[in-house]
């Protein structure tokens, strides 16, 4: 397992050309420390586990490396299925030009369910679609606490959370000079 800087996992999940919504997460609140914990997965492309905090209101640091290559029987049900909540990953645009025809789409798809009956999935799925969402899905997330599968993944993945709960505290260590923790 190879233990790299988070937004390098992310690059790996938006370069990943496999069905984008068959992503799933699950996350919340680091158990021993500041921070945040994220697993994303894919059926048939793996786990990757994440670990970040807030150095500032305006810049997040942290590591992440990929725990599975697949998701099996034991791990898959830990995900959420439909119905949970809904996360997605979005690429920057590149320049103006991009900008303004993402916009337009955007614009079509929210006037086409503004005059139809719709659901919420179904507008957020249209959007992603729209903007070309490279990862998308269900994401059980809590930002107070942990969710119950979320310590069933920790322990599914025990040696990869030692290995990033290490590398994350050095990281905060050598970035965090002063104040409260």
């Amino acid at each position: 397992m190879r233990v790299r800087d988070w937004q390098d996992i992310l690059a790996d999940v938006v370069e990943n050309d496999r069905d984008p919504d068959g992503w799933r997460a699950v996350g919340g609140d680091r158990a021993g420390g500041i921070g945040e914990d994220l697993y994303l997965g894919h059926p048939s492309v793996g786990v990757y586990q994440l670990k970040t905090y807030a150095k500032n209101p305006y810049e997040v640091r942290g590591v992440g490396a990929e725990v599975a290559r697949s998701l099996d029987d034991e791990i898959e049900p830990l995900f959420p299925e439909k119905g949970a909540g809904r996360f997605g990953v979005q690429q920057p645009v590149e320049d103006e030009r991009e900008a303004r025809e993402k916009a337009n789409q955007l614009e079509a798809v929210v006037q086409e369910h503004a005059q139809a009956s719709t659901s919420p999935d179904a507008l957020f799925e249209d959007l992603m679609d729209a903007l070309d969402s490279p990862a998308y899905g269900p994401i059980e997330f809590d930002a107070y606490g942990r969710p119950d599968a979320m310590d069933d993944l920790t322990e599914t993945f025990e040696e990869a959370e030692e290995l990033l709960d290490a590398e994350l505290e050095d990281l905060i260590d050598e970035n965090v000079g002063r104040g409260f923790q």
